[in-house]
């Protein structure tokens, strides 16, 4: 079961379009792995995350001993797992957990909308110049500095001789919004 969950969490984090996590209410466990594998994490300030498994007698199976280290560092990430600490959306932004923390409104549903105003940032910019940079990313993150500079430049490369870039170049020299095709 576990091992089924970690490679969904797995496919989520390759998908080469950026996801979003918003997180309202309870992140534990396998909901907080899950927020883990996204690439932007927001959280109302009244959220409670944490990776509780340990309060169970068992460890984050799902990616948590592995992705929380690499987001906030594995000093801070064994505390956090080893005691089971649920934090609040502020204490989850202080440790950079989450990108951004959001008052909660009366809908409960703050993060998810501060969510949408990011991904509306993201969809203006060039498709292929955005999912390059996620490759380079988390690509580059795997490998030693020389080889993820490697990974930076072949994904330049690819966005180089994209059609967004001429498009990009010609709406900027005409001062209107460019129209992206993805290719």
């Amino acid at each position: 079961f576990v091992s089924k969950i970690k490679e969904i969490f797995s496919k989520i984090f390759a998908l080469p379009v950026p996801t979003i996590a918003a997180l309202d209410g309870l992140a534990l466990g396998g909901g907080l792995e899950l927020a883990l594998a996204c690439d932007i994490r927001i959280a109302a300030n009244t959220a409670k995350v944490g990776l509780t498994e340990t309060k169970l007698g068992i460890i984050p199976g799902a990616g948590g001993t592995q992705r929380l280290p690499r987001i906030i560092g594995a000093s801070k990430a064994k505390e956090l797992i080893y005691t089971g600490r649920i934090l609040t959306g502020q204490q989850a932004y202080e440790i950079l957990l989450v990108n951004e923390v959001v008052k909660q409104n009366e809908q409960l549903n703050a993060a998810y909308l501060r969510s949408l105003e990011i991904a509306h940032e993201i969809v203006q910019q060039g498709p292929l110049a955005v999912q390059m940079a996620k490759q380079a990313i988390n690509k580059g993150l795997e490998v030693d500095l020389q080889t993820g500079l490697d990974v930076e430049e072949s994904c330049y490369n690819t966005v180089l001789t994209s059609e967004d870039r001429i498009e990009g170049l010609k709406a900027f020299q005409e001062k209107r919004k460019p129209v992206y095709k993805g290719v």
